[in-house]
């Protein structure tokens, strides 16, 4: 869909004679505007936790023009008389969490040498939620995601869990963890006060002690005090999945196409994110890596082809490519500076979010290149030469190399 509409909206900036970013600019979705929806009413759970599309199309504007200047400086931006080159972007929104239904279920405790344990219902499977829902408990907690052990993704431990799928494990399994942790650490600050006989007020977390008006309570001696007391410092916490926020990217690329060959080379790709406060900016900036490559592969290589008698011709990697690593080009990341008021401690998701402006960001920078539109996936290179051939682009090269 995101393919088809910004494809769309690079032909109707290129028909107006206007700049197709410039274009995109005048007419994206500001912060504020009604939620537009394929059903008769838009999801009343959908919300501007932040906005950062403006800055995000702005950092992928900014880091193309000095990829350009730095491409004339090095006298690359002339190579040869087969080649052409240019320039595409492609924007792309997203509801943080999916509709009608997304529940989590976290539980925190205080164990005896001091450290935290976290049970949480959803699964890792790559994408890094250990790690974050370690952050958000210690980040709470006023200690280190290193104090914080973390189980996941057994029912024998919490109550069900719908899932990481679908961008949910930082701003659904998340949050319940984050709220778990808030909840964990009232408790162990009252505790202390308790055991100094002074107001909570006058309480601070710390690393491995909670601080009480000057005076340092080890969470070791809190824990030993609650266990003769019969008090057990746990608790839970639970999301649902709503209301939701929404997450911006922005792709760019710069592109060179041999007009005898259809070789396509990809000088310079771009993307900027709009992902609230980024819990942990070098693992996002991972996801965001993975999914140009993932959406690369979608856009160049893979093709699911199937004869007339319904077999799939395409079933090994000999016949189906997905890209390796010397097909992914370096892609500069940039980050909007925004704050979700509805993602734990601002965060938003982000998961596949990145993969959707690529594809027509790439298209359009073809495009701007050949003044060829291509409307079918994947656009890979015998694509690009037929496309040429019958726009009459490449007719020069067949009469000299004799085809």
């Amino acid at each position: 869909m995101i393919f088809a509409i910004e494809s769309g909206i690079d032909e109707l900036a290129t028909g107006i004679g206007m700049d197709p970013l410039e274009f995109r600019r005048r007419n994206m979705v500001l912060e504020g505007d009604d939620m537009l929806s394929t059903h008769s009413d838009p999801e009343e759970d959908v919300h501007y936790g932040s906005y950062g599309l403006d800055q995000c199309t702005r950092l992928v504007q900014d880091a193309l023009a000095r990829g350009l200047e730095r491409y004339r400086a090095a006298g690359l931006d002339d190579l040869g008389p087969d080649w052409v080159t240019g320039e595409g972007t492609a924007l792309s929104m997203i509801d943080t969490v999916p509709p009608r239904g997304h529940f989590a279920h976290s539980k925190l405790r205080l164990l005896p040498d001091g450290r935290y344990a976290a049970d949480v219902g959803t699964a890792e499977f790559g994408n890094g939620t250990t790690t974050v829902h370690a952050q958000l408990a210690a980040t709470a907690l006023s200690t280190t995601a290193g104090r914080v052990t973390v189980r996941q993704s057994d029912t024998d431990l919490v109550e069900h869990d719908t899932g990481a799928f679908g961008s949910a494990g930082t701003v659904v399994a998340g949050k319940a963890t984050l709220a778990a942790a808030e909840e964990l650490a009232v408790r162990i600050r009252a505790f202390a006060a308790g055991i100094r006989r002074v107001q909570s007020s006058g309480c601070v977390m710390e690393e491995d002690a909670v601080v009480c008006e000057g005076t340092r309570v080890p969470l070791t001696e809190i824990f030993d005090a609650a266990e003769a007391a019969g008090v057990e410092l746990a608790t839970e916490g639970h999301w649902g999945g709503t209301p939701r926020s929404v997450a911006f990217n922005v792709q760019g690329f710069r592109v060179a196409v041999n007009t005898g060959t259809g070789e396509l080379k990809i000088l310079q790709s771009v993307q900027a994110a709009d992902a609230g406060v980024v819990v942990n900016p070098r693992q996002c900036r991972g996801q965001i890596e993975g999914g140009i490559a993932q959406a690369l592969g979608a856009a160049l290589y893979e093709e699911v082809k199937v004869d007339d008698g319904g077999k799939v011709t395409t079933d090994i990697l000999r016949q189906y490519h997905i890209p390796t690593f010397a097909d992914v080009p370096r892609s500069e990341v940039y980050f909007a500076e925004t704050s979700d008021k509805l993602g734990p401690l601002g965060a938003k998701s982000m998961s596949e979010s990145p993969f959707n402006p690529v594809a027509p960001a790439l298209a359009n920078a073809i495009r701007n290149a050949t003044g060829v539109r291509f409307t079918e996936l994947p656009i890979a290179r015998d694509k690009i030469y037929l496309g040429l051939k019958e726009a009459g682009l490449a007719s020069h090269l067949e009469s000299a190399n004799g085809l």
